[in-house]
């Protein structure tokens, strides 16, 4: 019985002495089946069959290349000077508008990107670009605080508002799983869920806008803020 854990402790040990990601998820798939009493054919056809159906997960690596060219030329800087010329904007701001807008935007399912393809590019280099417009000096102890609370934007974001989403798949994997195991009453569906993980969506977003108030509050102490004068100078 214990047997069948093996895969998990590889894909532990691999994790930890840095091999690649998929060829030790692949090799832990792969003992798990053999354990389990699949033939290695089956084994085979179960991973293609996955693959097959789950290949809607790798169109992200289609975007990889344009955010890359774009990026190469200047997207980061024209998104930090854009965010600068707006008056008072500053990097809390930015971050509690994303992050309302994300959990809206997973309640219907829909989704803006990601770390690669949203945050990185866009959203943290105006974070990074309202704190300049605003401080001189920024630790950069600070700085790296920007990076990690836009990063949290997103997380906060599509953790918590995906499953306000009556068609998201952690919905649809708590249904199955409580009508598996008879844990729910009959005609509990995926609305329910949703319509109860909205106010977790709510909590999710103040918590995270009083994170960034209080991030900005710190900044504050620990840079020198800019006088209107610089500001201006700072524009033309």
């Amino acid at each position: 019985m214990y047997w069948s854990l093996l895969g998990v402790l590889i894909v532990v040990i691999g994790f930890i002495l840095k091999f690649d990601p998929l060829a030790i998820v692949v090799v832990a798939g792969i003992v798990t089946g053999l354990i389990g009493g699949l033939g290695f054919v089956e084994i085979l056809e179960t991973l293609g069959s996955a693959f097959v159906s789950q290949r809607v997960i790798t169109i992200f690596v289609i975007t990889l290349p344009a955010v890359g060219l774009m990026e190469r030329y200047g997207l980061r800087e024209r998104a930090s000077w854009a965010i600068g010329q707006i008056k008072g904007a500053k990097a809390s701001g930015v971050l509690s508008i994303y992050i309302v807008i994300r959990i809206i935007v997973g309640a219907f399912g829909l989704r803006i990107g990601g770390h690669p393809q949203f945050i990185r590019p866009l959203v943290m280099p105006m974070a990074e670009g309202a704190t300049e417009a605003n401080y001189d000096n920024v630790p950069e102890k600070e700085k790296e605080r920007i990076k990690w609370l836009s990063a949290a934007a997103e997380n906060y974001g599509n953790f918590f508002g995906q499953n306000i989403f009556v068609g998201a798949g952690g919905v649809l994997l708590i249904i199955g799983t409580l009508a598996e195991h008879e844990l729910i009453a009959e005609g509990y569906g995926a609305s329910r869920v949703a319509m109860f993980s909205i106010p977790i969506g709510i909590v999710i977003a103040i918590v995270g806008i009083g994170q960034f108030i209080l991030n900005e509050k710190r900044l504050a102490k620990s840079a020198t803020p800019k006088n209107e004068d610089e500001k201006k100078g700072g524009n033309e």
